[in-house]
């Protein structure tokens, strides 16, 4: 709390310079100093191919590019010279940075990446984003070449967080959801409230297709299904997905993409309305589940 009081007190430049500090030495120790979390990893579909890229300690940045026109957008691409380097290897024209929310490890490259490639469409839905040019609130729509893009405001980890939801003709919907909705679980509550969670994770994305790609900000699950098994520890499908992720990890791959089906079965914070869950948190009202499970894993120890 005193650090986060003496950055308050800073420059903003300094206190980005801090914060840059801060995330790479968490890298480092965790990765080593040339280490990544997880390998590269890319999804590929007829129209939209998803590249998967590892940052910092455990972030994920995301190369959308749309195989008609080979135009390509990145989403929180706080990496930028891993960034540069997968432009160049899939042979793409970078034209848009989707940003989730304001925080350094999702948007603090955005400065060096307009730098870096000319014309770039900065999105976000928040002024507190580096470089933004392009602010968008909740249902705007644009494109990444043929590829449709919608905007879903769903405030709560910061008060502007934007999902990405991303559509081809042909393709599995992906939607890419930053520090919202993670396998198996949400990000914490620092600007907003239960509600707007519940909005977010069960009016909002839960309503997608079941069969939606969920492309989120960290690699989470893990830990995240260990706190999962806590809330339902009969739960065959957290067993299941629990297994598959420890077989993932020992191979350093990526966790991600989930589904959003996926997450209705083992997910907690999308799970508020089944009755085993309420009876967890010894409550009868959906949101107020949601606001227990929350402050239990906020001080759960895996």
């Amino acid at each position: 709390m005193l650090f986060n009081a003496a950055l308050r007190a800073c420059p903003t430049w300094l206190e980005n310079q801090l914060v840059s500090v801060y995330f790479k030495a968490r890298s480092i120790t965790t990765n080593g100093f040339r280490g990544i979390h997880s390998n590269t990893v890319t999804i590929q579909q007829p129209d939209m191919k998803v590249q998967i890229l590892p940052a910092l300690q455990d972030n994920y940045m995301y190369l959308i590019i749309d195989e008609k026109s080979k135009d390509a957008a990145i989403v929180d691409p706080v990496d930028p010279e891993a960034v540069a380097s997968a432009v160049k290897e899939n042979n793409v024209n970078l034209t848009k940075i989707l940003t989730t929310h304001h925080h350094w490890d999702h948007a603090g490259g955005n400065e060096k990446m307009v730098k870096k490639f000319e014309n770039l469409k900065v999105y976000g839905g928040d002024d507190r984003v580096g470089a933004l040019n392009h602010k968008v609130q909740h249902n705007d729509t644009f494109n990444i070449g043929s590829l449709n893009v919608r905007c879903f405001a769903t405030p709560c980890h910061t008060s502007g967080h934007i999902c990405y939801y991303v559509t081809g003709e042909q393709d599995t919907p992906a939607v890419f959801t930053g520090d919202t909705l993670f396998a198996g679980g949400c990000g914490r509550f620092f600007e907003g409230t239960a509600d707007q969670m519940h909005k977010a994770l069960i009016e909002i994305l839960g309503k997608l297709p079941d069969e939606t790609k969920v492309y989120c900000g960290h690699e989470y699950t893990g830990n995240n299904l260990k706190f999962a098994l806590h809330v339902e520890p009969n739960n065959e499908a957290i067993l299941q997905k629990m297994e598959w992720v420890r077989s993932q990890r020992e191979k350093n791959m990526p966790t991600v993409p989930s589904t959003i089906g996926n997450e209705k079965l083992t997910n907690p914070f999308m799970r508020v309305h089944e009755q085993s869950v309420m009876n967890h948190a010894k409550e009868s009202d959906p949101i107020k589940t949601m606001a227990y499970l929350r402050r239990e894993k906020d001080n759960f120890k895996a």
